[in-house]
Order: structure tokens, then C-alpha cells, then sequence
């Protein structure tokens, strides 16, 4: 029977543990018996490993899964040449043929060829897997952009630089599928697919910031083919090694009875947004580019540009940590409403000031609001897509957000040259404005 310890009585409660004021980290004690020690132990998180500030690291949990930080690995060798191919195909053309209309015309044929494509592709890369499909369709692209680099070498006619480059449509949706994967591994987890989709996005605006400056690199340092050599070589690779990350594919769907994600409920609305945003990143490179050239510094637009982009992959990996509340539909208009808001710190800078560094630093913070933003209508179209055909429903955002680009940028051109670079900047504000009453409209109806 234990003994009765002096100034206490049986069936007492025990007295508190207390830690030690003046040495925070030593072991806890009693209160009444102070030579009884009990040891502070240290309990792990019960879902992530710590960072060294004791806060959970959710991209050290994503990347722990098996496989992912090798298909992680060739999709963003993949994907850089996105931003590549069109600056470079610009450089060629225009040095071998002497004329920036051609070149444009060119490229253009080129996204208007993607934009008709990329569904196609996408919907057999659900019916068929990814591997089956996304290898054949890379390397008719590479043909086709070796056969460019050809046609442009030997002075062909003008009509087989359009042929040529056309062919390059058949590239597949590398984020769409890397989305896919993710989409499949965490199927039963909200919180960490949020986390992933943030850090895809941070991807994209990662590569369509650093892919124009290596393409410009390899073109003004070695020749004018080597940005379009680098980018065949660089999306062949990381397409195989992609593909070769078997473990981690979703599973294709033959057969589905699924409705096609055009029909879906939302979804028409959706690729609406996509659309007005894809606008606003368009007006926005053109009239930068302009109001840069207009300042005597066009070199410095590609900058202005990047910290715009910088600001957005900042942006991304910080949401990726954040736990959204409530659904991606209330959350949307919010995270437009925001970006509309900000985009308005450009015009701002431009019309009251008319200084090209406040006017990077404007981008700077407006780019802050264009990751989020992308993140939950991605998260969205994710949500509305029917089961079995996600790739095809994330292609037809990302061809919304191409054929809004063009328009973007064919708006603001218009604005730059009939009024001026200062007034084009009302053009991303008046696109953002558009987003923000469509996804008000589809949250209402």
C-alpha cells in the first residue's frame, strides 16, 4: 500500500506539472514535490515532418510520396520549352527572313493550331494513358520543329514555315498531366492536392519566366537555331522521363460514360474566366513591351515582365502552405476581386508617375494576386470536370487561357497604338473587371 505523503490526503488530485520559468526548455516538475522531474517529450507532427521552426512543411510531405519528385522532375523539363518555342521561333524567322510580321504570323498560326489540338490530344491521353500517347505526340512536335529550323536554314517558301510549325501543336499538355497525377495520387486529400496545384502553378510561372530569357540567351550568344534546338532536345527528355514514371499514372479510361467537359454544369462559365484572365495576361506583355520601348528602354520590359511572374511564384509557393476555407467556388470571385484590384497599381504607375522602375515594382505586387487566383479556378475546373476526362477538362482551361491571350494582347496593341502605352494598361484592368462579374454571375446563378 503506498505510503501517505505529508500535506496530502488519499484520493487527492495530483498537483500540476509546471515548467520552470527561468529555463523554459528544462524537464517539467512538481509543484509540491520539486525534486521530482518528468521529462518534456517531444511529440512529431501527426501528419508532416517539421520545419526547424516546429511548423509543418506540406511540400516536404508532397514530395515524399514514391515516384513524385522523379515525374516532378522531367514535367518541368518538359514544360520550360513552352516559353521557349515562340521566342525563338521570332528570333529565327525574323534575323533569316528580315520581317517580325512573318514571324508573328507564324507563331501565331502555331497557338491557333494548339488551341484546336490540345482537346484532342488531351481526350486521348485519357482514353488511351499518358505514356501511350504523350511519347508519339512529343516527337511529332520535335519534327515539326526541326522541320521549321530547316525550312528557315535552306529559304524555303514562306507557306512551309507555317506547315512546319503547325505541326509543333500536337505538344501535350505537360501541366495538365502532371495535374492529373496529382489529382489521382491525393484523391482523398483536399488539403494537400490544394498544395499541389499551388506549386504547379508556381511551376508555370516559374518556366514561362525563365524559358523567354534562356531562349534569347541561346539565340543572341550562340546562333539564331540553338533556342529551338535546345527546346526540342529539352522537351523530348523530359516527356520520356516523365512517361517512364509508370507508378504514378492515372489509370485510362476506355470507356466512359462521362459527358464531354464542355457540357459539364459550370464549365462553360468556368473556361469564360479563363478566358477574360487569359486577357489579362496578354494586354498586359504588350503594352509592358510598349510602354518600356516608349521610355527608350525596351530591353528592360523582359525584367518588368519577370518580376511580374516572380511575384506570382512567390505568391503560389505561399498559398501551397495556406489551408482554404470554405469552397473554391465562394473563394474565386474573392481572389479575382483582388487581382482586379491590384492590376490597377500598373495603370496607376504608368499614368501618375511614368517611371519604368515604379512601374516593375507595380507588376511586382500585382503578380502576388495571379497564382491564387489561378489556383482555385484551376481547383475548380478540377471539381467540374467529369470523372475520366480531367486531362481534356484542364486542356480546354488552358486553351481559354491561350485563345484569351491572343485577344489580350491583340486588345492592347490596338489601345497602344490608336491611344497610348499609359491607357493600354486599362485594358488588364478591364479584362480582370470582366472575370470578376462572370465568376459573381456563375456563383449567383
Amino acid at each position: 500500500m503506498p505510503q501517505r505523503t505529508p500535506g496530502t490526503r488519499f484520493g487527492d488530485a495530483c498537483p500540476p506539472r509546471l515548467p520552470d520559468p527561468r529555463r523554459p526548455n528544462a524537464p517539467r516538475t512538481n509543484a509540491r514535490f520539486p525534486n521530482l522531474r518528468f521529462p518534456r517529450l517531444r511529440r512529431p507532427h501527426p501528419r508532416l515532418p517539421g520545419l526547424g521552426l516546429g511548423l509543418p512543411n506540406p511540400y516536404r510531405r508532397l514530395f515524399a510520396l514514391p515516384g513524385a519528385r522523379a515525374f516532378t522532375a522531367g514535367n518541368l523539363m518538359a514544360r520550360l520549352p513552352q516559353g521557349m518555342f515562340g521566342v525563338s521561333a521570332v528570333v529565327m524567322i525574323a534575323g533569316a527572313r528580315g520581317s517580325y510580321a512573318l514571324a508573328g504570323a507564324v507563331t501565331a498560326t502555331g497557338l491557333a493550331a494548339t488551341a484546336a489540338a490540345a482537346p484532342w490530344i488531351a481526350r486521348l491521353v485519357d482514353r488511351h494513358g499518358q505514356a501511350r500517347i504523350a511519347v508519339p505526340a512529343t516527337v511529332c512536335a520535335v519534327l515539326g520543329s526541326l522541320a521549321l529550323l530547316l525550312c528557315v536554314r535552306r529559304n524555303a517558301p514562306d507557306w512551309t514555315l507555317f506547315a512546319a510549325y503547325a505541326a509543333t501543336a500536337t505538344t501535350p499538355n505537360t501541366g495538365g498531366m502532371s495535374r492529373a497525377r496529382w489529382a489521382h495520387l491525393l484523391e482523398s486529400d483536399p488539403e494537400a492536392l490544394h498544395t499541389a496545384n499551388s506549386f504547379e502553378q508556381a511551376a508555370d510561372e516559374l518556366c514561362y519566366m525563365l524559358g523567354p530569357v534562356l531562349a534569347a540567351f541561346l539565340c543572341g550568344t550562340f546562333f539564331p537555331e540553338a533556342g529551338t534546338l535546345v527546346a526540342a532536345l529539352l522537351l523530348l527528355t523530359g516527356v520520356l522521363l516523365f512517361a517512364a514514371q509508370r507508378s504514378t499514372e492515372p489509370p485510362p479510361r476506355r470507356r466512359t460514360p462521362a459527358k464531354a467537359p464542355l457540357r459539364a454544369p459550370g464549365m462553360p462559365a468556368q473556361l469564360a474566366v479563363c478566358l477574360a484572365m487569359g486577357a489579362v495576361f496578354g494586354a498586359m506583355e504588350v503594352v509592358t513591351v510598349a510602354f518600356a520601348d516608349a521610355q527608350g528602354h525596351r530591353s528592360v520590359a523582359g525584367v518588368a515582365l519577370g518580376l511580374q511572374a516572380a511575384g506570382s511564384c512567390v505568391a503560389g509557393l505561399v498559398y501551397g502552405t495556406v489551408r482554404p476555407t470554405g469552397p473554391a467556388g465562394r473563394r474565386l470571385p474573392w481572389c479575382v476581386a483582388a487581382m482586379t484590384a491590384l492590376m490597377t497599381l500598373p495603370l496607376l504607375a504608368a499614368t501618375l508617375t511614368g517611371s519604368l522602375l515604379l512601374l516593375s515594382g507595380a507588376l511586382l505586387v500585382a503578380g502576388t494576386a495571379t497564382a491564387p487566383t489561378m489556383v482555385t479556378n484551376m481547383t475548380l475546373v478540377q471539381q467540374r470536370t467529369p470523372d475520366g476526362r480531367l486531362n481534356e477538362g484542364m486542356t480546354l482551361a488552358v486553351t481559354g487561357l491561350l485563345g484569351g491571350i491572343g485577344c489580350g494582347s491583340a486588345m492592347g496593341g490596338w489601345v497602344v497604338e490608336h491611344l497610348s502605352p499609359t491607357a493600354g494598361y486599362g485594358v488588364p484592368v478591364t479584362a480582370a473587371a470582366v472575370a470578376l462579374l462572370i465568376s459573381l454571375a456563375q456563383r449567383t446563378g
